[in-house]
């Protein structure tokens, strides 16, 4: 909410545009999302594995997220790869 207030209010009204490889890893940290929970069910990874790599990964993506809303600018957070879609 506090990004979308600044963009509403900033004078530069176009988003910045991310880099290709930030793209690549935004694409590769929401795939690590998904993996421990599709995995088990798929029966390729054990179920205690995954709710343990899922936890991981959700303790990594909240500090990511409390950083991102918290520490960075406007500009900076929109090209921030490590962020939720």
């Amino acid at each position: 909410m506090r990004f979308a207030w600044q963009r509403e209010n900033s004078a530069n009204q176009v988003p910045a545009q991310a880099s290709l490889t930030s793209r690549l890893v935004y694409a590769a940290y929401n795939i690590l999302y998904w993996m421990p929970i599709v995995l088990p069910f798929t029966r390729a990874m054990d179920y205690r594995t995954g709710f343990v790599t899922l936890f991981a990964v959700l303790i990594f993506r909240s500090g990511a997220n409390l950083y991102r809303n918290n520490f960075l600018k406007l500009e900076q957070a929109e090209t921030f790869p490590f962020r939720s879609p």
